[in-house]
């Protein structure tokens, strides 16, 4: 365990030792765990964002000489009128 010193409002503070009353614990543990939490959170989204990047590309059409869907041809409502 690290011991570390932060600075807070006045009302940041007093918010901050009602709540971690509330939860039964100090200000000090509840602060660990919340900072716990978002270091974990970004450890998962940078994890997720690798493991998509490392997808390799694929071609959206399998046969280079047929054409995309017009914009219009995408969103025809004219079934829905």
């Amino acid at each position: 365990m690290k011991n570390v010193t932060i600075t807070l409002d006045e009302d940041v503070a007093q918010w901050t030792r009602v709540h971690a009353a509330k939860h039964s614990t100090s200000v000090s543990r509840w602060v660990g765990e919340m900072l716990r939490e978002r270091m974990l959170a970004e450890e998962g989204y940078r994890a997720a964002m690798e493991q998509f990047l490392a997808i390799k590309p694929r071609r959206l059409r399998a046969d280079p000489a047929t054409r995309y869907p017009s914009r219009e041809e995408l969103h025809d409502r004219a079934g829905l009128r």
